[in-house]
């Protein structure tokens, strides 16, 4: 079998093995007090420009969504974000068992427009029963969007300064970030996020690691006492120099931007090789995750010697299926795939 179900089917890329095995019994303190960390946060605030901003390494994505959310929100408070959203469909409802209130928006190829941001602040403070109701205390977007789509740089600055004319900050979930910024439609830059969100993280489970995201807030002040609410929320790891290492690796010597290229590349050829082969793409995809729609025999013969994912309810006659790449696919999977078209 191939496999294409998703970009963290495997362990973590060889250089990062390499250097867990080489420390392994390497003495050192713990909750990311150890050098690894230190080195790891210098050269993400180095890649971000932000030399004073705070670097934070927890443990896994949902982890990282609901601690992050629940350190910006007072109790009183939810985050706006599309209705496809990742926080609103594929999290267990982790931001609600934590105190907070999703509020959706309608999503525009899976991202949120500025204006009906701005919209929906405006309106809620127009209501005089507001005080009654889950303000909108905070704005999550994720790039790549849960449907591999990108926001440009225009609209993501759109939608910092919505965000600062309101007073509330804006949060990037990046667990596939890697593959935004080796995408070659972008026009965002790491450094463009770390100016225009307030809190974003950089996703390692997704792209190359064995676990863990880098949390990173431009201005540490708007993270405060973070520490200790990663460890209310479980997401704190004792053995804190297994995730320094890791994103030490990362960022060194261009780790993370050339798995991040090699996912989409490949992602794109078999994208072409759909089209070319008369098959409907669902959306238009820059990134590693490429959903089409096929017709359910087609799926089925497919099935016999490729994995993927249906993208919702199986439909009578075709169906939306998904299937990504990772800093791992291998060019001759990616070809036996096409061949099976």
């Amino acid at each position: 079998m191939i496999h294409f179900d998703t970009d963290y089917m495997e362990g973590a890329h060889p250089e990062v093995m390499r250097r867990l095995l080489e420390t392994n019994l390497e003495q050192t303190p713990g909750y990311g007090s150890d050098v690894y960390t230190k080195a790891a946060k210098e050269r993400i605030r180095e890649a971000c420009g932000c030399p004073e901003a705070g670097v934070f390494f927890l443990v896994g994505g949902t982890q990282t969504n609901a601690t992050v959310i629940d350190g910006l929100l007072a109790r009183h408070e939810g985050v706006l974000a599309a209705e496809t959203a990742h926080i609103n469909v594929h999290e267990a409802g982790a931001i609600e068992a934590g105190g907070h209130k999703v509020l959706t928006l309608p999503q525009h190829g899976g991202k949120l427009c500025a204006k009906e941001v701005a919209a929906y602040i405006n309106d809620f403070y127009r209501d005089e029963t507001y005080e009654h109701m889950v303000a909108p205390g905070m704005v999550y977007i994720s790039h790549p969007t849960e449907l591999g789509t990108l926001y440009s740089l225009s609209e993501l600055e759109e939608l910092s300064a919505v965000c600062r004319k309101a007073g509330i900050p804006l949060y990037m979930d990046g667990a596939r970030l890697g593959y935004a910024l080796a995408s070659p439609d972008t026009d965002v830059t790491l450094k463009d996020i770390a100016r225009l969100c307030d809190v974003f993280y950089i996703g390692g489970t997704k792209v190359g690691a064995l676990f863990g995201e880098a949390v990173v807030a431009p201005q540490a002040q708007r993270l405060p006492h973070f520490f200790s609410l990663v460890k209310q929320h479980g997401a704190l790891l004792a053995k804190g120099r297994l995730l320094g290492i890791q994103f030490e690796t990362l960022f060194t010597e261009g780790l993370y931007e050339r798995m991040g290229a090699h996912a989409v590349r490949l992602a794109l050829k078999l994208k072409k090789a759909f089209a070319d082969k008369g098959y409907r793409l669902y959306l238009d995809s820059p990134t590693n995750q490429q959903f089409v729609c096929l017709p359910n025999e087609v799926i089925d013969r497919l099935s016999q010697e490729a994995t993927f994912e249906l993208w919702g309810p199986r439909g009578e006659t075709e169906t939306v299926v998904r299937f990504v790449t990772s800093w791992a696919t291998r060019e001759e999977d990616v070809d036996r795939l096409i061949a099976l078209l």
